[in-house]
């Protein structure tokens, strides 16, 4: 991806690591729904044979008069409710300028003042990978839950409202004269109400699920080579070279980058339209890492699985366990800005995963075991 100025000086020291309230950049709150929300403070390789794909679940999402109503089957519903808590963590890197932009709220309720036809609890975050400068990054992380609220089929149809606000910040990005057309971001939202957990992606943005110490990818890698990408792209007349769209980007969904698209409401290979993935929380789940491609270009989404759970066995401190993980990934060479954040959906650490002593002497990590579960379900 190319690079960009940041609007302030980049995090360098270990006790900057990881705040979880990013500075909001000026100039690029959307003045047309600004006033609508309470200011506040915002506060690769190969991946894993161990890592499953989460199919669609068969749940939905409801809402009347603000009261989340979990339609799901039966043996779905439970008395589980989970609790936000989320730590985050942002470096430079080894590149010259900062692009990455991210947000957590734990308590969107709080977050918004209290307003009434609201479902609770809930929780948003979002990481936003800039490239051709922050413009993009910077202004979609203060405007894209403005534009979820405010959008006419929420609270009623969450995955409506999510794509709709995707779409809507695109347009806006080409709108704008005082951004830079030429900037683009990709970007991940993860919306949770109660016990479902909405993810919204376009771009390489990545989010990950532990349950029970198993990795479960909820988004899917939106690269050019990408058999599914690489299809639709050709049928719009795109071309794909050497893992670039057109031989320029190495993604291919994407908001902003108007210099690569067409008129506002035509077809073209670069979309903004984002992927969902509706998951329904169970005492399994422990917590859901969210990061920028600086971190799934040298770590798999178990390994990362793997670090957060030991940690949090530790400490218990997702703060930390971002922390972690950003180093982890400096350690292995990575080549760009990185962002990470933890959240996890209980006050009390994971569980130790007690391995019966075996008869016959073995010598395979728990790690290696889920390795050859995977390989095991994706041949089943």
């Amino acid at each position: 991806m190319a690079s960009g100025s940041k609007s302030s000086p980049p995090l360098t020291t270990d006790e900057n690591l990881g705040s979880k309230e990013p500075s909001i950049c000026g100039g690029n709150e959307d003045p047309e729904s600004s006033e609508t929300m309470k200011e506040g403070r915002d506060r690769k390789p190969p991946r894993h044979l161990s890592v499953i794909r989460h199919s669609a679940s068969t749940a939905r999402l409801g809402f009347d008069l603000g009261t989340l109503a979990l339609m799901s089957p039966p043996e779905c519903q439970s008395g589980f409710l989970p609790l936000f808590r989320s730590g985050s963590c942002s470096e430079i890197g080894p590149k010259t300028r900062m692009e990455d932009e991210y947000i957590c709220i734990d308590n969107l309720v709080s977050y918004l003042g209290s307003p009434t036809n609201f479902p609770s609890p809930g929780a948003f975050y979002g990481v936003f990978d800039g490239h051709g400068g922050t413009d993009a990054a910077c202004f979609v992380k203060n405007n894209i839950l403005k534009y979820i609220i405010n959008d006419d089929h929420f609270p009623v149809s969450v995955d409506k409202a999510l794509k709709s606000a995707f779409i809507r910040a695109d347009y806006a990005l080409a709108d704008s004269p005082s951004l830079d057309r030429s900037s683009g971001t990709t970007a991940l939202a993860a919306l949770i109400f109660g016990r479902s957990l909405l993810i919204a992606n376009a771009g390489d943005c990545r989010a990950v699920l532990s349950k029970r110490g198993r990795a479960i990818e909820l988004s899917r890698d939106h690269k050019p080579n990408c058999k599914i990408e690489q299809v639709r792209i050709e049928k719009l007349g795109g071309s794909v070279f050497d893992g670039y769209l057109n031989g320029q980007l190495s993604v291919s969904r994407a908001l902003g980058d108007w210099h690569m698209k067409g008129l506002k409401g035509s077809s073209y290979p670069l979309i903004a339209e984002p992927e969902l993935q509706d998951t329904i929380l169970t005492e399994e789940d422990e917590f859901l890492i969210i990061g920028c491609d600086g971190l799934w270009d040298v770590m798999s989404s178990q390994c990362a699985v793997t670090i957060t759970r030991n940690q949090l066995t530790e400490h218990n401190d997702p703060e930390k366990c971002s922390k972690e993980l950003v180093r982890e990934a400096l350690k292995r060479n990575t080549c760009d800005n990185l962002t990470v954040v933890v959240v996890c959906f209980s006050p009390d650490p994971p569980p130790r995963i007690e391995i019966p002593r075996a008869r016959v002497r073995r010598s395979i990590s728990l790690e290696g075991l889920h390795v050859l579960k995977g390989a095991l379900d994706s041949n089943i």
